[in-house]
């Protein structure tokens, strides 16, 4: 036990101090929302708390003023959750096929799983707007959702934990007589609830933040979502700060709701994906 304090303390310092830095910038943002427009040009983001230039005017525009924000809200919202349910649902499938199956090519095409990972979505870029567009699907949300909802990241991560799980489960469902789809949704689906919170708030962040390929798909103004609203505030004939510093610290509370939400199974998913297989 004397031997393991030391580490421990070095483990806790560590870990504090990382706590730390991650809390930084959302200090900054916070600090920043309460101070005029202005100031963020002059200063730029700063940790300096100046009690006396601080008010609610940023907020009170936000939810008072002449903006599309709440409608990029909306849009983001809606996005994400459907992209997560559908993500979540369809590459949970997949992983049980590879999982609970035995076919020919099985391991082939996971390995072609393992591929896609590798390959950064910046070289699909080009042949996946090609495609979008040949088949008439630009300007929509389809065009965003339909994309990454088989995401071989979580269809691996599904597959490792499904390998923990015994198969005998499977095995005694065929017994009593239930049928495969049976099989699927009453005992295999209850089991992952840990790995379904975790990759639901991994594939959310990542949808939620998500800039690159709706800025190239979408070009009705009606349709943007959050971090493209707040990028046209930024323009070369003039900037909206006081919109963008409090609109961007209010997007970061979905993600928060979303980890406070799921963080019962959180650790568990990721630990039980991480070792198990």
């Amino acid at each position: 036990m004397k031997k393991e304090l030391p580490l421990k303390i070095v483990l806790f310092a560590f870990f504090a101090v990382l706590c730390v830095l991650i809390l930084i910038p959302f200090y900054a943002v916070t600090i920043a929302s309460f101070k005029p427009g202005e100031d963020l040009i002059r200063y730029g983001l700063n940790l300096r708390f100046d009690l006396s230039a601080m008010s609610f005017d940023n907020f009170i525009y936000l939810f008072t003023g002449d903006h599309s924000y709440f409608l990029w809200f909306f849009n983001s919202l809606l996005l994400t959750v459907v992209q997560v349910v559908l993500t979540l649902l369809v590459s949970a499938t997949v992983a049980y096929g590879f999982s609970a199956y035995e076919f020919k090519g099985k391991n082939t095409l996971f390995v072609c799983v393992l591929l896609i990972m590798m390959v950064p979505f910046e070289i699909l870029l080009l042949p996946l707007y090609t495609l979008t567009y040949n088949i008439g699907l630009m300007n929509s949300y389809s065009a965003i959702i339909l994309p990454g909802i088989a995401s071989a990241a979580t269809i691996f991560f599904f597959r490792q934990y499904l390998r923990g799980i015994p198969k005998e489960i499977i095995a005694a469902g065929r017994v009593d007589g239930a049928s495969e789809y049976g099989i699927y949704v009453r005992l295999i689906l209850p089991v992952m609830k840990p790995s379904f919170a975790a990759m639901a708030i991994l594939n959310g962040m990542n949808s939620w933040n998500n800039f690159l390929w709706p800025f190239m798909v979408l070009s009705n103004a009606d349709k943007y979502t959050l971090p493209i609203g707040l990028k046209t505030l930024l323009t070369p004939y003039g900037n909206n700060y006081d919109l963008l510093i409090v609109g961007s610290f209010f997007s970061i509370i979905p993600i928060f709701i979303l980890f406070v939400a799921f963080q019962k199974y959180f650790i568990d998913g990721m630990t039980a994906g991480a070792v198990k297989g």
